[in-house]
């Protein structure tokens, strides 16, 4: 069971500045954000809960508002905190399982984008995508930080 708690008590505004925050959404203009508002979930969860299991269907990507998560890949975990993301390729490999597991270090706060969603906002946004790819490329040519 999970113990996720939907977020509601922060303004626009303050949500706003948040996602500016974040390099992935650095570059869009208040409309995109505010896109990203309309149909991102952001919620809480606890130290230690699990947010994605390897093996399990992925259908969308997080985005670390607050806290800290492990990714744990065999060989080189790794630690994302504040402005990163994970679940990316569960966005570019529909029906591809969950390469890793994915738990809270610390109490988190997090956005979560379904593949709909986030294919609708690249259409808008391109320069997202342009943005997830430079993360993606810094990973794979250093996959231990």
């Amino acid at each position: 069971m999970r113990n996720f708690r939907a977020v509601t008590d922060a303004t626009t505004t303050q949500r706003i500045e948040r996602l500016r925050s974040v390099p992935i959404f650095a570059e869009l203009d208040d409309d995109g954000l505010n896109s990203i508002l309309a149909c991102a979930t952001e919620f809480d969860a606890p130290a230690g809960q699990v947010l994605a299991e390897a093996g399990m269907a992925g259908a969308g990507l997080f985005v670390i508002e607050e806290g800290t998560v492990v990714v744990e890949v065999p060989d080189h975990p790794r630690e994302l905190g504040p402005g990163e993301f994970f679940g990316e390729l569960s966005l570019l490999v529909p029906d591809t399982p969950r390469a890793a597991r994915v738990r809270t270090k610390t109490s988190a706060r997090c956005l979560a984008l379904s593949r709909h969603d986030f294919e609708r906002l690249l259409e808008s946004e391109p320069k997202m995508a342009l943005a997830m790819l430079r993360v993606l490329a810094r990973r794979i040519i250093d996959p231990g930080h």
